[in-house]
């Protein structure tokens, strides 16, 4: 899926975070409802401008970020030891 075709991002729009073509729906709105439960259906049901297109359209977007995106962890200091 080429998700550039549907994920947008205008910086005079929700602070210029990465948006579902051109509408107010972030893909962070997306991604956290799926986190916290909703099913596709839910989200396209609650938000009509939305299609299953767009939701992976989201997670390709986000799948792409972690893979181009180096995160630095720390070690556990509270390792528990045996």
């Amino acid at each position: 899926m080429d998700y550039r075709k549907l994920i947008t991002v205008e910086p005079g729009k929700r602070g210029g975070k990465p948006c579902v073509r051109g509408l107010r729906i972030t893909v962070g709105d997306v991604l956290g409802w799926i986190a916290a439960g909703m099913s596709w259906k839910e989200i396209v049901d609650d938000y009509p401008d939305l299609t299953e297109q767009d939701i992976r359209a989201c997670l390709a977007y986000a799948a792409d970020r972690e893979q181009h995106t180096m995160i630095a962890l720390t070690p556990h200091e509270a390792a528990v030891r045996p």
